[in-house]
């Protein structure tokens, strides 16, 4: 499989191991290419964006600081989010991702004079005790499903925010997902599943969306016409 620009799926596994097993070995197997992180650092604010940035803007309003920004790349939401956001002084947002990205995302960071108010981690788990968990575009690339994520921290964040995640309504798909710079094992879950991981998590849910203009088709596989992206805003409830 070759390609530079385009979105591209192919192929249908047991399981996100099994796909993660399965890739081509002469193709880079996931997102950790420090070399081609930066290429893909946009400020852009895309149309299927604005949910998010909606539910960002809101967090922020509501007093919410600690923002983690799981699978965040370079700090590509920082950066666009920022543009049309004030974000106020005392705003912390961490990136968390593989670790060829976060030095990436270190050294732009530098270059750009981001300050303080962003910083890098590698390990999701640093999420325990946010107010602010965001998954924009990077919950199918995780060999952990949200629910697995969120049982593994103790002090859950107050607020879930997902965004461009890859679901289905009628079943779970696992297959390649082909991003330039490499090919990445991809899950389309089924999103009454992702809903559920967040209700028997302690959340509500506050808002659900489609994210219209951005296409995803898996060819060949059953139910691969029928992906889509979507996202969600839940809230923890308060305790009884």
């Amino acid at each position: 499989m070759t390609n530079i620009e385009e979105n591209l799926f192919m192929g249908s596994f047991k399981s996100f191991d099994d796909a993660r097993q399965n890739v081509p070995a002469s193709h880079a197997g996931g997102y950790d290419n420090a070399a081609g992180a930066k290429t893909m650092y946009s400020h852009q604010i895309y149309n299927w964006d604005y949910p998010a940035l909606f539910w960002i803007g809101d967090s922020i309003h509501r007093g919410m600081r600690r923002i983690f920004d799981l699978g965040g790349h370079v700090g590509i939401k920082f950066y666009a989010f920022g543009r049309v956001l004030d974000f106020p002084a005392d705003l912390s947002w961490t990136v968390c991702d593989v670790p060829g990205v976060a030095q990436t995302g270190r050294e732009l960071a530098a270059e750009r004079g981001a300050g303080p108010k962003l910083r890098f981690c590698t390990d999701w788990r640093e999420a325990d005790g946010t107010d602010v968990l965001l998954i924009s575009g990077a919950l199918q690339y995780l060999p952990t499903t949200l629910g697995e994520i969120l049982q593994g921290l103790a002090r859950k964040p107050r607020r879930v925010i997902l965004n461009t995640t890859a679901m289905h309504g009628q079943r779970t798909i696992f297959t390649h997902n082909s991003i330039g710079i490499g090919i990445c094992p991809y899950r389309i879950q089924l999103q009454d599943e992702i809903q559920q991981d967040l209700v028997q998590a302690g959340y509500r849910r506050k808002d659900s969306w489609i994210n219209e203009g951005k296409p995803i088709q898996v060819p060949f596989v059953e139910g691969g016409d029928g992906a889509y992206y979507g996202g969600m805003c839940f809230d923890l409830k308060a305790p009884d």
